[in-house]
């Protein structure tokens, strides 16, 4: 199988699957998917993660939980194609930032890299500009629900307006934070709000 062939099929089971993950996790036994530009996907399944905040385990699991969530709501995003590439490309930052720091496994940064590499691999295989954009845009800001809700300094809550939908942010979001071991849904839906509370607010004042 080339590799233009599995970006297909993987554009096919994200596209149309109720759970992607069922076809993506046989990707772990392609030889193909094991080099560039796949690379930094199949590095996912040898990156782990904080017990604490992903008890399902390495950032291969997590990624394959988060795609099927958003394969249940991918039709209130503005796009849902890009939406449902940004929900498998969301973490491809973490295999290159993961470290152990203080004794924690912690992955700071991963999303303003992942944006990086998620712009390398598209532009592989993809034309659309605008569609890579917003991709692209959706995996540097899906951090953004933590930054904002915790008043943490890493926030660029004018710049990610400009280039993403704020609704597509927050959908995002969730389903990252659904896409992990007994995840509390009606906490994470009071976090969204309050995601959306904040920004709105500094959005109206601004």
């Amino acid at each position: 199988m080339t590799k233009q062939e599995i970006f297909e099929q993987i554009e096919e089971h994200l596209q149309n699957d109720q759970k992607p993950s069922e076809f993506l996790n046989t990707l772990l036994q392609n030889e193909v998917f094991m080099m560039e530009p796949f690379r930094p996907l199949y590095l996912l399944s040898k990156t782990e993660q904080s017990p604490k905040y992903h008890p399902e385990g390495n950032a291969w699991v997590h990624t394959l939980m988060v795609v099927d969530e958003a394969a249940k709501v991918k039709g209130k995003s503005s796009d849902p194609y890009c939406f449902m590439w940004a929900s498998f490309l969301h973490d491809i930052g973490k295999p290159e930032t993961t470290a152990i720091r203080h004794g924690r496994i912690t992955s700071y940064g991963h999303d303003e890299a992942g944006q990086k590499t998620a712009r390398e691999f598209l532009t592989v295989f993809m034309a659309d500009r605008k569609k890579i954009d917003l991709i692209c845009a959706l995996v540097h800001y899906h951090m953004h629900i933590l930054y904002v809700t915790k008043d943490l300094p890493f926030a660029k809550v004018d710049q990610m307006l400009k280039e993403s939908e704020l609704e597509d942010v927050a959908l995002l979001g969730w389903c990252d934070r659904m896409g992990r071991t007994n995840a509390d849904e009606e906490e994470e839906n009071r976090t969204i709000a309050q995601f959306l509370k904040k920004v709105r607010s500094k959005f109206k004042k601004s």
